[in-house]
């Protein structure tokens, strides 16, 4: 059988594309594999409650994303149900959280523990991008009802958890 060079260089970027994503271990779905390029920056867009993940100016992936119950301006303390704003990493990762999945912001940097303290307050913290709750509970549904995280789909945060290591660099704009 013959193939013409369109068609082959077709199926080869189809085949490369397959290759490149996200693939789940037939054991646990919850653990995908990605073979794509490194995700090098986290972006969120909290007015558009969108988040994007980019390898250096390209778009890999974007999400529609929820926020926390207060989402207007920067979290300052605790319990305030706002999400972060300014520049932080992922620090860590829990396959064990109470959601499905999730990844740990740096949230609080020196900047927001100053503030806090001199408010006399705590500034909070465990800021993660996570899935949905993993017990049936009234949060978890409708828009904004995190605590202060930024919340996708399970199986978005099955692929991001997959995409995004520890270190990589996340920009929470307002």
């Amino acid at each position: 059988m013959r193939f013409s060079r369109r068609s082959t260089l077709a199926m080869l970027l189809a085949s490369s594309a397959v290759v490149a994503g996200c693939t789940s271990s037939p054991s646990n779905s919850r653990f995908r594999r990605y073979h794509g390029p490194d995700v090098t920056h986290v972006l969120i867009s909290k007015s558009r409650r969108k988040m994007w993940l980019m390898h250096d100016t390209r778009v890999l992936k974007k999400y529609n994303i929820d926020l926390g119950f207060q989402p207007e301006g920067h979290k300052q303390f605790e319990g305030d149900g706002k999400t972060p704003e300014g520049t932080y990493t992922i620090n860590r990762r829990n396959p064990n959280s109470d959601f499905h999945l999730s990844l740990g912001i740096s949230y609080p940097n020196a900047r927001d523990v100053a503030v806090a303290k001199a408010a006399g307050k705590s500034p909070g913290g465990n800021i993660f991008i996570h899935g949905k709750p993993n017990k049936r509970k009234r949060s978890g549904t409708g828009p904004d009802w995190t605590a202060g995280c930024v919340s996708v789909k399970n199986r978005q945060i099955e692929e991001i958890y997959a995409m995004v290591k520890n270190g990589t660099k996340v920009t929470i704009h307002p």
